[in-house]
This record gives C-alpha cells, structure tokens and sequence, in this order.
C-alpha cells in the first residue's frame, strides 16, 4: 500500500548535512498496526511527515498505492492526506472556537456527516459533550476528539505522532485501544518513543539516529 524506498531527509546546518532520516526502506501494510519505535531525537517524527506526505525526501522515495508522493503536486497531495489518511499528533490541536463535534467534522467538510460525527464521539466516550468547546474538555478528551476527527471518513491509513506524549499512562493506553479498536480496515502508523504503547502492535520497526534498526519483521 504505502512504501519507503531509501528515503533521506537532510537539513543544512552551518554547511553541514544533518540527517533526520538516513536511507530508511519500510513497508505499510493494509489493514496493520505499524509502531516505530525510538528515543527523542531518533527521527520518528520526521519518518512520519515523510510517509504522510507533509514532507518530500530529500533522497529516496515514498509511494502510495504505487504513486510516488513527490511526483505530485501540492494540491494533489493535500487532496490525498485529507481523502485517504488521517492524523493525531502529539498535541490535541484544535480549533478553540468550535464545539468538539464540529472539530470532527472539519476533517470532511464535504463528506462528513453530523450522524457519523455523532457516532464516533460516542464510541469515545463523549456523548454528552458534543457541544463543548476545547476549553471545556479535559485533556484526555480533546486528544479523543482528535481520534474521532482522524477516523472520520474511514482513512485508508491513520499517522498517530506521538499521541499519548501529553496524557498520563491509563489516558495513554485508552486513546491507543481506542484508535486501534475503531480504524476498521485501514492501517495505523504510530511513532513513540514508549514501548508499552505497542503491546498490540502487529510490527514494530526500531528508529535509531535517522535509521532502522533491528526491524520486527512478524
């Protein structure tokens, strides 16, 4: 489905080739649990914009049902990421003067509809808070209606960067069974730097200083 072929990226630092990702070759299968595990500091983030399109490689290349993303233009691969992927990252960004409902529906605004909206904020957990805005929400609950904003439009595979980074270890593990239990058939890609987050992982892939290391190829 998605695939990285010895894909860099590389910033310029006072003349000198910094590299957030060195040649990493990884595989995004239909329907699995993808963790990417690493330190701080190891890549995972920037492994992730790459994979996702919000960055082009500097070397290397990454391809979507056998479209390479660089092949397209901006337009097109805002198209793609808001048709076919889904995000959470690591903080509950939100738009502070809509309701949590309305937040999800944003993700689809041609294709999204209140029931399907209504749906997943309940499976959440967060029936009766629909009409909340952000700053009525706990923490835990913004990064839920972050994953009920992720799954609207049943994404093809969902990027999850860092999720849990700002919820204690119970909220943590909750917003993680939680994306997994809901994705359907579509993939899930989670960078950490938490192992035990990936307990249910179907492959976890090793980070280490832009590289891979030590994959898990079950």
């Amino acid at each position: 489905m998605l695939q990285v072929k010895s894909a860099s990226l590389v910033y310029q630092d006072q003349g000198r080739d910094l590299f957030a990702c060195r040649e990493v070759s990884l595989e995004v299968r239909e329907n699995e649990f993808l963790g990417i595990l690493g330190p701080s500091g190891s890549g995972k983030s920037s492994l992730l914009y790459l994979m996702s399109g919000l960055k082009t490689p500097s070397s290397g290349q990454i391809t979507f049902d056998g479209k390479p993303l660089s092949g397209m233009d901006d337009a097109s691969r805002a198209n793609l990421r808001l048709k076919e992927f889904g995000f959470v990252f690591q903080q509950p960004y939100l738009l502070g003067y809509l309701s949590a409902i309305e937040n999800v529906l944003v993700a689809q605004p041609s294709g999204g509809t209140i029931e399907s909206a209504t749906d997943l904020l309940t499976s959440l957990g967060l029936a009766n808070k629909l009409h909340r805005l952000p700053h009525e929400l706990s923490g835990g609950e913004r990064q839920r209606v972050c994953v009920a904003r992720a799954l609207m439009g049943n994404p093809r595979i969902i990027f999850a960067d860092e999720p849990t980074a700002s919820l204690d270890h119970k909220n943590g593990v909750a917003v993680v069974n939680l994306l997994n239990d809901l994705r359907g058939k579509g993939a899930l890609v989670m960078v950490t730097h938490d192992p035990t987050m990936l307990e249910r992982a179907d492959r976890i892939v090793r980070l280490v200083d832009g590289h891979v290391s030590e994959p898990n190829l079950s």
